[in-house]
């Protein structure tokens, strides 16, 4: 196993970490998680030096938790650091976070978390968190012994990235959503340096965008063929991610055994600049191929905005782009059913304002009916 170090901390993490958030479940329950299964798969990984976990209150519809403290039973725990996050959008006063906090400490069977993130964090959450007071409490429970780090998970823009790492002097990591596809999109490439370059750790998740990278098309399946080093396009994904030596651990949220074994054996090898120029410029071919499936020629220029009606446009735009690119709309209706319903689609009033306004010339309100009519709550049955 590689080991990298993890931000200021004296301490090196394990390349590969193991996101306990896709454990194998029985009848596609997620709460229904196969216990004995899942303890094998993430001890086979410690036995093998992972010695990170990444939980959260919410996976599993809250089984997650109380999956990881079995595991960490037998010796376990002495492997491993643990994290688990704070559901920031289930606070609605200072009580709550000593409330979330000593639920997850007894799911978890600890005393102690190791790092505690404030999960989720966006431009419009975090200020809510920060006037709250989220800081002086993280600091006293510190204090108090009953986690060691605070650090923060991230989904939104640079700029708001930038924000909430200026915020705080002493965040340990931020966690960000980063693979290749991902280069200019939320807080993208600009994110990762600007952490490391802070000090902090920088933990990935996604590396292979909730396994839809490791389906290729037909288009980008063709760009890994013409590779003279054969690769899964699973393997391309976490490489390009090791690759860069900013990245201290990249998460994995696997599902099988095979997947466990897999992911270690690349792990044991993986060092930072693994790749040549000629492994980099295939995965640059496959981002085009990729893109060259996006139905919507949007650059998220964001032109269009604001929407005189509130629709948000470009992050629409956006969704229905991934429900085709990936031929897997599930993601993309999970995030619409998270806009609230004077953000959608069917509030386009067709005034065309915003077809004016776009660079590239796209018939907006054409596009949106399209999304609205893949992605609307309605159209997704039990995904």
């Amino acid at each position: 196993m590689q080991y990298r170090k993890f931000g200021k901390l004296d301490w090196e993490v394990s390349i590969l970490g193991f996101g306990v958030m896709r454990l194998p479940v029985i009848d596609s329950e997620p709460r229904n998680i196969d216990e004995p299964e899942a303890i094998k798969m993430v001890r086979y990984a410690l036995d093998h030096g992972v010695n990170y976990i990444d939980t959260a209150y919410t996976y599993h519809a809250g089984r997650s938790e109380v999956i990881a403290g079995n595991i960490l039973k037998d010796g376990y725990r002495e492997k491993v650091k643990v994290a688990t996050k704070l559901p920031v959008w289930l606070v609605e006063n200072y009580d709550d976070f000593d409330r979330y906090l000593n639920e997850q400490l007894e799911r978890l069977q600890l005393e102690k978390i190791d790092f505690y993130l404030l999960h989720g964090l966006n431009s419009k959450n975090w200020p809510k968190m920060r006037d709250l007071g989220v800081i002086r409490w993280a600091e006293e429970a510190i204090g108090h012994g009953r986690f060691d780090h605070l650090a923060f998970s991230f989904h939104d823009d640079f700029d708001a990235f930038k924000q909430i790492v200026d915020d705080y002097d002493n965040w340990t990591f931020a966690q960000v959503q980063y693979n290749y596809m991902d280069v200019d999109h939320q807080a993208g490439r600009r994110g990762v340096e600007y952490a490391a370059n802070k000090g902090l750790a920088v933990v990935v998740m996604e590396p292979v965008r909730g396994g839809r990278l490791a389906q290729a098309p037909a288009p980008v399946a063709r760009e890994w063929h013409s590779a003279l080093q054969k690769r899964s396009p699973a393997e391309w994904a976490l490489l390009w991610v090791w690759n860069q030596p900013e990245i201290s651990v990249v998460l994995s949220g696997m599902s099988t055994m095979d997947q466990v074994i897999e992911n270690v054996a690349l792990a044991e090898r993986a060092t930072p600049n693994i790749l040549t120029k000629e492994d980099l410029a295939v995965i640059d071919r496959a981002r085009e191929a990729y893109r060259g499936l996006a139905p919507i020629p949007c650059t998220t220029c964001g032109y269009c905005m604001p929407c005189s009606s509130g629709v948000e446009i470009p992050r629409i735009l956006q969704m229905y782009n991934d429900a085709i690119t990936y031929s897997n709309p599930g993601p993309a209706r999970f995030g619409y059913r998270g806009l609230k319903e004077e953000q959608r689609a069917d509030r386009c009033t067709q005034c065309d304002e915003c077809v004016e306004a776009c660079p590239q010339g796209i018939d907006i309100p054409d596009w949106l009916q399209k999304a609205h009519e893949l992605l609307a709550p309605e159209k997704t049955g039990g995904s």
